[in-house]
């Protein structure tokens, strides 16, 4: 599933290209894989990732906000967290809800808690609730926005999947 956008000088572009969502999404999957290979060599190439889009010192926030994001989110999730490879063009149930969280809050969007209620279970939703809004607003602090998600499509999305697993 690819998404395409209009930038504003009216060009057409791929979702995933837009600095703000490359950023969550990439980092995202590169963070998630250093937990799950036990290397560096994935949070690194994130490094690199937000040092080129960002520079150092903005880099080093966001690398932090999105380091406690993804730490609370393995900590407790109602199942094991997907991503799929590096600079995919797909979304897995567990992306899309991510980019829904982190827009829905820098956009004051209803998305939030659909997001945060099928990424987490009740007693983690705190912790990854204030997670979410560190990075989201660590974005939002560096001039780094996500377009808006409407929640009827992360809640189509997410449907979609679901029912393509028990197929």
């Amino acid at each position: 599933m690819t998404h395409h956008f209009a930038s504003a000088s009216g060009s057409n572009g791929c979702y995933f290209e837009r600095t703000p969502e490359h950023l969550v999404l990439e980092g995202y999957r590169h963070w998630s894989a250093g937990y799950e290979t036990g290397s560096i060599q994935p949070w690194e190439m994130a490094r690199n990732i937000y040092e080129t889009s960002l520079g150092f010192g903005e880099s080093q926030k966001a690398l932090s906000a999105l380091s406690h994001y993804v730490r609370a989110l393995k900590k407790c999730a109602n199942c094991p967290l997907r991503a799929f490879p590096f600079h995919s063009q797909q979304l897995c149930i567990e992306e899309c809800l991510t980019l829904g969280l982190i827009a829905g809050l820098q956009h004051g969007d209803d998305a939030v808690d659909f997001c945060l209620s099928h990424l987490a279970c009740p007693s983690s939703c705190n912790e990854i609730s204030e997670a979410a809004f560190l990075f989201s607003s660590t974005l939002r602090e560096i001039n780094q926005i996500l377009l808006p998600i409407p929640k009827h499509v992360i809640e189509d999305v997410t449907t979609r999947q679901v029912a393509k697993q028990f197929h």
